[in-house]
């Protein structure tokens, strides 16, 4: 069997004048927009330069908006060892960094730049080979300025709305702008997008679907965080909530896509080599679908054929993130032997899951018999025994590992391992390089759960537990929040879904005292006994990080540094353990 890979060329050089931050004004390429696009083949490609920077932003991936949310929530903790300063950061809510986000903020920007460049030029292009492809590509270039606003909203607040390609040194806007803008630049995508239903889509792309799922979650968090009863648009006045539920029950009723019969067959580890030699899929029908399947929307693929490329003498890395680097940091230390099988490509321990969501899972009554927790989770005491681990450096550890982000091996007929399993779908064998597992950014059982809660209703919500052979309940908000949290655990959704409800408090409860490892020694789980969690949330108004302090200076002041994080405030100082 064999699962091709959509990836996005690395042609950032030549798409566009490339300027990497969106305050550089030269332009070192050659090609410009007196000369380019000129042709379909030269729109496609402008366009592509634009998905490319999704790949460039996981580079590193401890700045990345996935990494950071996914590990700020309370189902997460920090982990990793003494050295893994960023994982315990993005938990706490604090900076170890000079310029922490500096690579994050620039290839975003980088990527609105390209986004807005597509806007601007795409009608240089005088004769379209395709009917409807320039509109499908313009729709494209809408939906990822979006997409990165959102990111950088969600992460920052309120940041510079840059939508044309002149330089520009410009302050924060205001949340209210940058998030009308959102709302309408998705509101042109739905209407530019084809209404192509799976799988005929443009596997890898974004489509009029993925458009409207992301209109309602903007919609959730915007009126949930800020306290609104609408989005703002530029245009076309507030966007109500019936006008959501008319978009988000398009994309049911047309878009093709649905749930997979298991829900494990979205994770690697159910691929037939790994399951194969794997004891816990003994007995389990479910098998992975592939990357991009019935049940996603839009997610960020990775190649089959990346190469290291040296950094200066600093090391390697992966080249423009087309390995999966969150994988990577998620995989267990000093793994990649039989002992770890089946995730035997060895990693850094960060993000080891919360113990008290295993136990919570467990003691819930409407929760009985869910596969979707040991489909989520590694208990490693009982399936990984004789596992040893890095007691000597691993810190947090929870002896839980999230199953869902995790590097696979396979064991063959012939007893030899293999680092990956993506070998055996023309991949690497390479605990790095044969990373390849897509990040599922928008999946169905999200969009069922979003109609639930827009609706009130228990349809959608029932429908996800269905899958999981769970008897339909009534709706309440609270019902849907539990469910929330386990279908869509370690999927980086947790933290900003805690904020929209008012709820980041639980983050404290959930995690302070739970038992954890520290460097080989039982301890348990604490921020600080200085350290209010919920005063340093306050002080960031709501859970903002840090700008990069290359970027405040830069602009010569016109960037203001968020609050929280001025005059050396939410600095780190050490990890609150007597061990440590």
């Amino acid at each position: 069997m064999k699962i091709a890979k959509y990836i996005y060329a690395a042609i950032a050089a030549i798409t566009v004048c490339g300027c990497e931050d969106f305050l550089d004004t030269e332009c070192y390429t050659k090609k410009t927009t007196a000369t380019f696009p000129e042709t379909q083949d030269d729109a496609v490609q402008m366009i592509t330069g634009i998905y490319s920077t999704l790949n460039n932003a996981i580079d590193q991936p401890d700045e990345n908006a996935f990494y950071v949310f996914d590990l700020a929530s309370d189902d997460r903790l920090g982990g990793g060892s003494t050295s893994n300063r960023n994982a315990q950061s993005s938990d706490r809510l604090i900076n170890k960094q000079t310029s922490w986000f500096g690579n994050y903020w620039a290839i975003r920007y980088a990527g609105i730049y390209r986004a807005n460049t597509a806007i601007e030029t795409i009608d240089n292009v005088k004769k379209w080979t395709s009917n409807g492809k320039r509109e499908q590509l313009l729709g494209e270039a809408y939906f990822l300025r979006a997409f990165f606003y959102f990111e950088l909203a969600q992460m920052f607040g309120e940041v510079p709305l840059v939508l044309e390609t002149t330089p520009q040194n410009l302050p924060k806007s205001p949340a209210e702008d940058i998030y009308a803008q959102i709302t309408s630049d998705l509101l042109k995508a739905i209407e530019l997008l084809p209404a192509t239903s799976y799988p005929n889509i443009e596997l890898g792309h974004a489509t009029k679907w993925a458009a409207e799922a992301l209109l309602a979650r903007e919609f959730l968090f915007y009126t949930g965080f800020y306290g609104k009863s609408a989005l703002p648009s530029v245009d076309q006045g507030n966007i109500e909530k019936p006008a959501i539920v008319t978009y988000i029950e398009d994309c049911m009723n047309n878009s093709g896509h649905s749930l997979l019969a298991d829900q494990r067959s979205l994770w690697p580890y159910t691929n037939p080599y790994t399951k194969a030699k794997y004891k816990y899929m003994d007995g389990v029908s479910a098998e992975w679908a592939g990357d991009n399947n019935q049940e996603v929307l839009f997610a960020l693929n990775f190649s089959n054929v990346t190469v290291f490329s040296n950094k200066s003498n600093v090391g390697y890395t992966r080249a423009a993130g087309y390995s999966n680097r969150i994988v990577e940091y998620y995989g267990l230390r000093k793994a990649g032997n039989v002992a770890s099988f089946p995730f035997v490509p060895t990693g850094y321990s960060n993000g080891p899951a919360s113990a008290n969501l295993w136990s919570d899972w467990a003691a819930d009554p409407d929760y009985v018999g869910d596969y979707r927790r040991a489909g989520s989770i590694c208990d490693l005491a009982a399936e990984l025994p004789n596992f040893a681990g890095d007691p000597a450096k691993e810190v947090e550890n929870t002896k839980f590992f999230a199953k869902k982000y995790a590097g696979c091996g396979v064991i063959d007929e012939d007893s030899t391992l293999y680092q990956s399993y993506s070998f055996f779908y023309d991949g690497q064998n390479d605990k790095q390089l044969g990373l390849t597992q897509s990040i599922i950014y928008i999946r169905y059982a999200d969009v069922l759960l979003m109609h639930s809660e827009l609706t009130e209703t228990a349809d959608g919500m029932n429908k996800v537990r269905a899958r999981a052979n769970l008897p339909a309940i009534a709706y309440s908000l609270e019902a849907l929040k539990k469910e929330r949290r386990y279908e869509l655990c370690f999927e980086a959704l947790r933290w900003n879904d805690l904020r929209r409800w008012g709820d980041v408090a639980d983050i404290v409860k959930n995690q302070t005292g739970q038992a954890i490892i520290n460097k080989g020694n039982p301890d348990t789980y604490a921020f600080d006994s200085n350290f209010d969690f919920m005063k340093r949330y306050e002080a960031t108004k709501g859970g903002f990080w840090k700008i990069p302090e290359s970027q405040v200076t830069l602009s010569n002041g016109v960037l203001e540094q968020n609050e929280g994080w001025k005059d050396g405030d939410g600095e780190w100082t050490k990890l609150p353990y007597s061990t440590i």
